[in-house]
């Protein structure tokens, strides 16, 4: 099976080096030098990492015969696609491969269908399922243990507890008029603390 890995950015320095956009959570494994990547557009490859680094944060790949400036430049914006063991696992139970979440059914956790995930989004700051829901419209959910609360891989199932307004946007109005009321309910219940403070604290005092 094959996995992209990572995006080839801009050009770094003259010496043919370019930046990358990982998209892996083993680059360690699948960026390692000597290792021979299928691209896409596949005119562009197969190439094979001949060094890499981290500069400033960001990882730095050179290819072997790709030996300047104008070379790296022309390889922008190519994917980086590794061949992978459909039966390979992450190391960390807690990871999964893209191609394992790929339309697994989500639903919650009283079993509600919401919908099945046909891609997997990865931002800098967490991973996004694409759901799509039965009427064919998308919803985004983010791949956090606070709203992603089980992935079943044997069920083929991904249960979620997502907030008011995640998956339907007027929950999220009601929400938010429960929350002014309950602060406008608060502010009431401050100015009558005030008037009878002290019997107040004499009660939770006793």
């Amino acid at each position: 099976m094959q996995l992209v890995v990572a995006r080839i950015g801009r050009a770094h320095g003259i010496k043919g080096e370019v930046t990358v956009e990982v998209r892996t959570d083993e680059p360690e494994l699948r960026l390692a030098p000597g290792a021979v990547l299928a691209t896409e557009p596949a005119t562009a490859g197969p190439l094979t990492i001949e060094t890499g680094r981290v500069h400033s944060g960001r990882l730095l790949l050179r290819f072997e015969g790709v030996k300047d400036r104008t070379a790296a430049e022309a390889l922008r914006n190519t994917l980086l696609i590794a061949d992978v063991d459909p039966a390979e696992l992450p190391e960390d139970p807690e990871e999964f491969y893209d191609h394992q979440l790929m339309d697994l059914d989500v639903v919650l956790a009283d079993g509600t269908e919401i919908g099945r995930i046909t891609e997997i989004t990865h931002l800098p700051s967490q991973d996004l399922f694409i759901v799509e829901r039965p009427d064919g419209s998308e919803v985004m959910i983010p791949f956090v243990e606070e709203i992603v609360t089980e992935i079943d891989l044997e069920e083929q199932r991904a249960v979620i507890t997502p907030p008011p307004g995640l998956i339907d946007e007027s929950e999220a109005v009601v929400a938010s008029a429960r929350d002014e009321a309950a602060g406008s309910a608060a502010e009431g219940s401050e100015a009558e603390g005030s008037a009878v403070e002290g019997s107040a604290s004499k009660g939770e005092d006793a």
